[in-house]
């Protein structure tokens, strides 16, 4: 965790949440949670569904009380503030537009609770609708609008009137994949161009790596691991952040002398270095696109650890195939490889060697 520090005289945090926690009856929904958001931060909370994700949003944002700590914005405490005295802007996923407004209505709404000038919320509308590439569709009403133009028309009114921190509750759960995309690609404009913290809440571990600083993965009403996409991806700290971020192959077995661990089937592969005691239980993994695979006739050096076994199953999804192999110690391991013409790709059957560097693996906490 950050520390809540002060540089040249500032805070240097947008957010900084102090042992808080969220409890209804016998329910943890949140278990006491130290954090901080890094001012200008793309922040992201991940994790399935009930792992304490939108009750850390609902926090910050106000719209529900914590059981216990205190949540700082920009060094000022706002645990007791009203959610429309805190300054921070929220995008939803089901947009939560006004249906009988138009475009220029529904996003000149904050605005004109805010008692702006007219003058004032005419220029503000038009630079938030150029900003997510909605200039012309002001008369337009909601049910004349796609569902990527509805969600723009939601991102304008958060805004429209420069919250100093803007969350995004799974905005683009209702999207297409191509559009998801898109609207990925323009939240990460926006963001740059803003130079606003934005904390933003997902399931979809993909749009996470894609457009964040930083990840908080979340499990069980806890912090299971904060860090960048690469050290989560990299770098999974226990089994829950291996397995929830992308694929992996997990092996089990027991520390050995010269920095190897026997596994099944009597064999034992070189693991990375480290004060393992020989004995200890160990789980490490593995990306399945570090694995190399090669023919079982194919002349090569073998270097680092090498199993042998049959490809069960291909599948080829564009530009990566993944290959499932039945090894010889009974273990089953996915690999992924660049994929090939179908007349030269890896058929089910296929003896295969698996080739793969101690340092391609990670040791896992228990």
């Amino acid at each position: 965790m950050h520390d809540n520090t002060v540089l040249g005289g500032q805070i240097a945090h947008a957010i900084a949440l102090k042992g808080i926690s969220k409890t209804y009856g016998p329910v943890t929904a949140l278990h006491p949670t130290n954090l901080s958001v890094e001012r200008g931060e793309f922040l992201t909370l991940l994790g399935p569904s009930g792992s304490g994700k939108t009750t850390l949003l609902n926090l910050i944002a106000g719209a529900t009380g914590p059981t216990t700590g205190a949540i700082l914005l920009d060094g000022r405490d706002i645990t007791r503030t009203p959610p429309r005295e805190r300054g921070i802007g929220m995008v939803f996923q089901n947009y939560a537009l006004m249906p009988h407004m138009t475009v220029f209505d529904n996003v000149a709404y904050p605005l004109r609770a805010r008692r702006e000038q007219a003058k004032t919320i005419r220029a503000k509308v038009k630079e938030a609708l150029e900003r997510v590439g909605l200039s012309g569709f002001e008369d337009r009403k909601p049910r004349q609008l796609s569902g990527g133009q509805q969600q723009r028309v939601g991102i304008a009114r958060c805004i429209v009137y420069s919250p100093t921190i803007i969350m995004m509750d799974e905005p683009l759960g209702a999207l297409d994949k191509n559009l998801r995309e898109q609207m990925q690609g323009e939240i990460k404009r926006l963001h740059k161009e803003l130079g606003t913290t934005f904390i933003y809440v997902t399931h979809d571990q993909e749009e996470a790596l894609n457009m964040s600083d930083r990840i908080c993965l979340m499990s069980a009403g806890q912090i299971a691991q904060l860090g960048t996409p690469d050290e989560l991806y990299f770098q999974p700290r226990n089994r829950f952040v291996a397995e929830f971020i992308g694929e992996s192959n997990l092996i089990g077995g027991q520390a050995s002398d010269g920095g190897r661990l026997a596994i099944v089937g009597n064999k034992s592969i070189a693991i990375p270095a480290g004060a393992w005691t020989e004995g200890a239980e160990l789980l490490v993994m593995i990306r399945p696109e570090r694995m190399r695979i090669f023919r079982i006739d194919d002349p090569f050096a073998a270097s680092g650890n090498v199993l042998s076994g049959e490809v069960t199953s291909v599948s080829f999804v564009g530009g990566m195939t993944r290959v499932t192999i039945q090894a010889e110690n009974s273990m089953t391991i996915t690999a992924k490889m660049m994929s090939q013409r179908a007349e030269t790709r890896l058929k089910p059957g296929a003896r295969v060697r698996l080739c793969w560097a101690p340092s391609d693996m990670v040791v896992l906490e228990k």
